[in-house]
């Protein structure tokens, strides 16, 4: 079994852990909609991603296939 041959010193332990921090987010606002989203992905509000639709709305899409007129 490995067992450490010295204590390992606050000041190594803090190096080693430095990488380990947690960083904040970066969201942008919707050039269409307003809303906040991740830089360089789709819009989760209004589907539209670099000023054109990539992902249509559930509203939009007829799911049961009949004419609502």
């Amino acid at each position: 079994m490995a067992v450490p041959k010295s204590k390992i010193t606050r000041s190594r332990r803090g190096q080693r852990r430095s990488h380990d921090s947690l960083v904040a987010g970066n969201p942008a606002e919707c050039p269409n909609c307003g809303e906040l989203k991740r830089p360089h992905h789709v819009c989760g509000a209004c589907g539209q991603y670099d000023d054109r639709e990539v992902v249509a709305q559930a509203d939009e899409i007829d799911l049961d296939g009949e004419d609502a007129a």
